[in-house]
């Protein structure tokens, strides 16, 4: 099955209606082709859901999605990931979403109206809180790449690092979930994260994908990403972060209020909360919860 962001998935339905059109002028050649005319009717008769979901799920929601089509092929998935902020901007402009998952609840609670007016701070109605559950919790860790050049052993050791000026670490940037939480560790160690900035001991990305390329390559001396996100790129975690750190990261999942397809979205959430998902998520080391 073949995954597609949005634009590719809008793009590829205009070129589909542009070849449908181009054959309704061709007479009725196209019509004497028994199998074709039977693979439009078929894909004519899948329904859409379209899943915008933070980009640490990559890996483990493809694989759950491919089961969730196998045994649901009336379905057609199509999946957006990227961080948490940016997928709540574009829901925000009106992005066609069904389901929304992100990586920290900060980014639901901004668009759900039942959260604290200080945080919902722009009244948006965008969410569908009945809809609404905690899937899955992950880890912030510590990460470096391979051989571990700087000898970085710890949370304790990074402060230290980071203190002396001596590395380099990548971090998300702070609409991104993973750059809160490491926000909240650097003040955990009151370490002043401008600072360090300034001097060139941190450098920025925008999502946790791109921490995580960044020490895969080398190109920092280490950086603070998901479990999970270690777990599929096969980096050496050194230490990971307690809750007095950084808090719980927990994610939660919930259909939208205009999501294109209610009735879709809300079957592949069902079908998140059930065995075949929670393994796949389990397997690369998140925490399901649904069933918690």
């Amino acid at each position: 099955m073949v995954h597609l962001s949005r634009r590719q998935f809008m793009g590829g339905t205009a070129a589909a209606a542009a070849a449908l059109g181009l054959a309704a002028c061709g007479g009725n050649s196209a019509s004497t082709d028994g199998g074709s005319g039977s693979a439009s009717k078929d894909d004519a008769k899948k329904s859409a859901i379209v899943v915008f979901a933070a980009a640490s799920m990559t890996e483990s929601l493809t694989r759950a999605g491919d089961q969730f089509a196998a045994a649901n092929d009336q379905y057609e998935l199509s999946f957006n990931y990227d961080s948490s902020g940016t997928l709540k901007t574009q829901i925000q402009e009106g992005a066609d979403c069904d389901v929304f998952i992100s990586a920290g609840q900060k980014q639901m609670n901004q668009m759900d109206i039942t959260a604290a007016s200080n945080v919902n701070t722009e009244g948006l109605d965008l969410i569908d809180h009945d809809t609404r559950f905690d899937i899955l919790e992950n880890k912030v860790t510590l990460v470096v790449p391979e051989g571990n050049p700087k000898n970085i052993q710890s949370f304790d050791d990074l402060a230290s690092h980071l203190q002396a000026g001596d590395i380099l670490m990548a971090m998300g940037n702070s609409d991104v979930p993973v750059g809160q939480y490491t926000q909240k560790i650097l003040a955990y160690y009151n370490l002043d994260e401008e600072a360090l900035a300034s001097t060139g001991t941190i450098t920025y990305a925008t999502n946790v994908k791109e921490v995580t390329s960044q020490v895969s390559a080398g190109s920092a001396d280490c950086g603070i990403i998901y479990q999970t996100d270690a777990y599929s790129a096969g980096l050496a975690v050194v230490d990971s972060a307690t809750k007095d750190m950084c808090g719980r990261v927990v994610y939660p999942a919930a259909a939208t209020k205009a999501a294109p397809n209610p009735e879709g979205a809300r079957a592949f959430l069902d079908f998140l909360k059930g065995d075949e998902a929670t393994a796949a998520f389990s397997e690369v080391g998140f925490t399901p919860l649904a069933n918690a």
